[in-house]
């Protein structure tokens, strides 16, 4: 007979956010990689307890979901030609450099940027990689096995571009594909790696990069692929003016419209910024009940603007939170990003309406909801087992009185702790089995390399 897993009670947290409304002040019980039972104040479990873990110096929240973020461009974190530009002369800046990108800096990368992920707390981590220049085919294969090692849960994305300079389009010639390569890959992809299962450890989606960069029939096919094999769609959208004027010199027509004309405006949608729509078009937007990817960080580095995140979640659209790729934030860390999220929305919409737990609910629950992994981002009986557990014990935690506002405000950068799929990966803020210093060794080295071919 095959032997029953221990039941742990993670007992009495110092703080403990749960994304919804259930009473969990006193711990939770986890049995293999489900979450079984949720103790309230005062109780104790009901469950069969085989050992328990005390929690009284944590703060615990679901695992973090990053839903936005490009793992290559940790190779390019500050680099002086492209500092202090606005969007578009920065790409055409860094297209230059990654178009020199190798396996060995993918796989490097792919690692590194889940790594400072999942130490700030996230258990699934998203990416959005289309650059494939020529010798680097089988990028989203490498990033699979880069993620391997890590044991985290991950939705990759087969991005793509195929309109290049030449074109009209944005990016250099050197790293755009053709349409049907492209579509054939995609496929192969989701049929190598897809299981159509929102618990699964890799999923896929499709994500053609931008409007300006890949040909309106790519769009279109892609949407009619998504659909036939049942899998996400995403892209970058309305995230500056400058997009905003691109489109309607080209297709004579606004961005959103131009998504809507090529088949995508649906709930299997999510798009990466969302800042520059209408009045109109966030109605748009919430009647297809569309995801958004809101990146606080990237849109203030890039002066891009604020994403109207409230009025998006009150037209009925699902919001999440993202980091975004690391050469419009510079770093990968999600707890970060929910302060920046805090402080950026207030501007917008002031403190009542912007709270802790409001940016907490965007880096788990709403994430969650954007790629449609319902037993993700919240703590309640019969989700996954994913929770991150922050200490406060830092100076600039002393004197908090509310310890699920100071995880936030005070802001907490590193998880001491996190679990994923019932399993402990981060302990003492150090992964299991990755070595933290040697991967950030030889990162810098191919960092180096890559930045002295541009």
């Amino acid at each position: 007979m095959p032997q029953l897993k221990e039941s742990i009670w993670l007992k009495s947290p110092a703080a403990i956010f749960t994304a919804n409304t259930h009473n969990a002040e006193n711990g939770l019980v986890i049995q293999g990689d489900r979450i079984i039972e949720l103790v309230a104040s005062g109780q104790t479990p009901m469950s069969q307890i085989d050992k328990y873990i005390d929690c009284s110096d944590y703060v615990i929240t679901p695992g973090l979901i990053n839903t936005h973020h490009h793992f290559y461009q940790t190779l390019t974190r500050c680099v002086p030609g492209a500092l202090n530009k606005p969007l578009f002369p920065w790409l055409k800046f860094l297209y230059q450099v990654w178009q020199h990108l190798d396996e060995e800096m993918i796989y490097s990368a792919t690692q590194l940027a889940s790594l400072e992920l999942m130490m700030s707390g996230t258990s699934c981590v998203g990416d959005h990689h289309y650059v494939f220049p020529k010798g680097l085919e089988n990028a989203i294969d490498i990033q699979v096995e880069a993620l391997k090692a890590l044991s985290c849960r991950a939705t990759l994305t087969r991005g793509s571009m195929s309109l290049g300079e030449s074109s009209g389009g944005l990016p250099p010639d050197s790293v755009i594909q053709t349409d049907d390569d492209i579509l054939l890959d995609s496929e192969r992809l989701i049929d190598k790696y897809h299981k159509n299962d929102p618990e699964d450890m890799i999923e896929i989606a499709l994500a053609p990069c931008s409007p300006f960069s890949v040909s309106t029939e790519l769009m279109k096919e892609t949407a009619h692929l998504a659909e036939r094999k049942d899998v996400l769609l995403h892209t970058h959208l309305a995230e500056t003016e400058d997009e905003n004027r691109f489109c309607e010199h080209k297709f004579a027509m606004r961005p959103l419209e131009y998504l809507s004309h090529c088949g995508w405006l649906n709930d299997r949608t999510w798009l990466a910024h969302g800042i520059h729509f209408t009045q109109d078009e966030i109605k748009q937007l919430g009647d297809a009940n569309m995801g958004i990817a809101h990146c606080p960080s990237s849109n203030m580095l890039l002066a891009s603007g604020i994403c109207p995140t409230v009025d998006l979640e009150n037209a009925g659209c699902r919001v999440g939170l993202a980091v975004d790729g690391s050469a419009s934030n510079d770093c990968s860390n999600m707890i970060q990003e929910a302060r920046q999220s805090l402080l950026q929305q207030r501007l917008k919409y002031g403190a009542k309406q912007i709270t802790a737990e409001r940016v907490l609910g965007y880096a788990t629950k709403g994430s969650a909801s954007v790629f449609k992994r319902d037993t993700l981002g919240e703590l309640r009986i019969g989700a996954k087992a994913d929770l991150a557990c922050f200490k406060t014990d830092a100076l600039r935690f002393s004197g908090a009185g509310d310890l699920i506002a100071a995880l936030v405000t005070c802001g907490a950068h590193q998880v001491d702790k996190l679990m994923i799929n019932g399993k402990w990966l981060i302990i003492d803020g150090q992964h299991v089995s990755i070595d933290a210093r040697a991967l950030a060794q030889k990162h810098a080295r191919l960092a180096k390399k890559i930045q002295m071919l541009e």
